[in-house]
């Protein structure tokens, strides 16, 4: 049997940049449907688009073939673009030999992706995509501490 597909959707906002974030996801297969959202207290928007594909990734409870659906452009060029790879291959330093910014994130979004195939999916963002306009609000939401 071979892995589940699943939709990943996932957003992250701040209020002042830096300020209070907070990110939200949903994530989707079949009938099957979990939301959920994170708050910061002091972040980034790119810290909070990062977080919350973390945390989607680590809802998943196997192997899956992951769609990951993202209005960021930082995030998915990052994949698309080899960005990342090159990164890791000059000791986390960008081509102007500066550290990458959010290493620990990209870390970490590194590891929860080792078991799943990913997709990167870029969406328009505050335009007609209604689970980018949900996770774009329970990303809102979280950044004034309200939480899912």
């Amino acid at each position: 049997m071979g892995q589940k597909e699943v939709v990943l959707y996932t957003d992250g906002a701040c209020r002042g940049n830096p300020g209070p974030g907070g990110w939200g996801y949903v994530l989707l297969y079949g009938p099957h449907r979990k939301a959920a959202s994170g708050h910061a207290a002091e972040t980034t928007n790119n810290r909070m688009e990062l977080q919350a594909i973390v945390e989607g990734l680590k809802a998943l409870k196997q192997p899956c073939k992951v769609h990951i659906h993202s209005d960021s452009a930082y995030v998915v060029n990052a994949f698309k673009q080899g960005w990342i790879q090159n990164w890791q291959r000059n000791g986390w330093r960008t081509g102007k030999k500066e550290p990458v910014k959010n290493e620990d994130l990209w870390k970490a979004l590194l590891a929860a992706s080792l078991r799943h195939t990913i997709t990167w999916v870029k969406v328009k963002g505050h335009a007609d995509d209604e689970l980018n306009n949900e996770v774009d609000a329970l990303a809102v939401e979280a950044s004034h501490g309200r939480t899912v």
